[in-house]
């Protein structure tokens, strides 16, 4: 269990008699290494004074001057990765890897690219990124094979309380109604991030805080939680002014929060027709609850049935009883438009989700961009489901090492897929062969 209590007397530390904390000017940035000045250079010797001819004697020959050498500047220490402990990872062989030589591996060779650009600048992963460059441009199953067998290592992984299965369920990206303007129809906004919200960042002091969220409002000169879904629903959240769109069904919007991108087809005014894509902006910071899970303990709905059909059809049954329901769930994501562009939305790790080869983890257990060998089966069948996905994306509901939640794609197919996929799966990332982890310690990835 995190230790909050630390958390919040160094937050207090932090306000206590100045409000607000001063932010750094953009230009500066206090977390990069301070350089040693440079000591200015001894002064050179005047230059000789012009000379008055004389008849004689003549002068003396005068040697030329010899600058002095030219200093060249040390190159500067390349970035070293940190040494990490993940004592819930174990080594194996590929052979270990379910269904290892049977997938198409050129399917996920785009997803493993967009990888790299993420990955960009990380020491950790500079020389397999390198490697992959050198590969020809549309390599074969054989030949991808034969590049992650050389290049990295396979790890499985357990759960922290042990065992190595663990919970895979599916996302999309949902295709919404809605209009730039309210109407008797279009009447649910979707929100931008309010002005009152604080982003308490604590990773360059604290860096094993880098995967928590604190997200906050001012009261007094206390900094306090974020105002919950419901409250956010009863106006106590400073957004008016902050809508992106409207769209016309509630549990929709809902489910648009869950899956954190989507698009909107526009059906009225100066934009009848044109569909615009929504993503994540940030959220409330409010731990997520399952709708589902409160209607089966309330006994409204049969755990068989508490998928995202099924939730639906009771909304539209129980319109009266809606806010109730979705209220049960604290947490609120705020939007913000993205071009539109033909590419999958954008996940965590800042590049295009690949249909059926993303997936969000929890970064604290995997890094982000990391390849993932998951074994696990479709949704509602037995029929096994063993490929290579990419660790590109994450969610507040996905807590776990062995968690993950499958990219199904676009569109109302994708959508009854990840509304019934909750399948047992087991995990193994795979990691350059020089990643630099420890053989134990207590933290995750840094």
């Amino acid at each position: 269990m995190r230790a909050f209590v630390p958390i919040a007397a160094l937050l207090a530390a932090l306000l206590t008699g100045c409000g607000l904390v001063q932010t750094k000017p953009p230009e500066l940035d206090a977390s990069a290494p301070s350089l040693p000045a440079k000591p200015l250079p001894s002064a050179l010797p005047a230059p000789p004074q012009a000379s008055v001819a004389v008849p004689a004697p003549p002068p003396a020959a005068i040697e030329p001057f010899a600058p002095e050498p030219a200093v060249t500047a040390a190159p500067e220490e390349a970035a070293k990765p940190i040494a990490t402990a993940m004592p819930w990872l174990k080594p194996v062989s590929w052979w270990q890897l379910p269904g290892w030589r049977d997938d198409d591996l050129t399917l996920a060779w785009p997803a493993w690219l967009q990888s790299c650009r993420g990955l960009r600048g990380n020491p950790a992963w500079s020389g397999v990124c390198q490697a992959a460059m050198q590969m020809p441009a549309l390599p074969d199953s054989g030949e991808i094979r034969a590049f992650l067998e050389q290049q990295f290592q396979a790890w499985q992984i357990s759960q922290s309380e042990g065992g190595t299965e663990g919970l895979v369920t599916g996302y999309y990206e949902p295709l919404l109604r809605g209009s730039r303007y309210p109407t008797a129809r279009y009447r649910y906004p979707l929100y931008g991030p309010p002005d009152d919200m604080l982003v308490v960042d604590l990773a360059a002091i604290y860096p094993e805080l880098k995967s928590l969220r604190l997200r906050g409002r001012l009261q007094g000169n206390k900094v306090v939680p974020y105002w919950s879904r419901a409250e956010i629903e009863a106006g106590a959240a400073p957004v008016r002014g902050k809508e992106v769109l409207w769209v016309d069904d509630p549990v929709e919007l809902f489910f648009l929060q869950v899956q954190g991108s989507g698009r909107v087809r526009l059906e009225n005014a100066r934009s009848d027709g044109d569909m615009v894509r929504v993503g994540y902006a940030d959220q409330n910071a409010h731990p997520y609850r399952s709708i589902g899970k409160w209607l089966i303990e309330k006994g409204e709905i049969a755990a068989d049935k508490a998928s995202m059909q099924g939730i639906k059809e009771w909304g539209r049954k129980n319109p009266e009883r809606l806010p109730e329901l979705l209220n049960a769930n604290p947490s609120y994501v705020f939007f913000r438009e993205l071009p539109s562009q033909g590419a999958g939305p954008l996940g965590a790790l800042g590049v295009p989700l690949t249909n059926e080869r993303s997936i969000a983890v929890d970064p604290r257990g995997i890094p982000l961009g990391a390849p993932v060998w998951l074994a696990t089966t479709r949704p509602n069948a037995k029929e096994a489901l063993n490929r290579l996905v990419l660790a590109q994306d994450t969610g507040s509901a996905i807590r776990g090492n062995v968690r993950a939640d499958f990219f199904w794609g676009f569109g109302e197919e994708a959508g009854r897929l990840a509304g019934a996929m909750k399948q047992k799966g087991r995990m193994w990332v795979l990691l350059p062969r020089d990643y630099p982890i420890l053989g134990s310690g207590k933290f995750g990835l840094q």
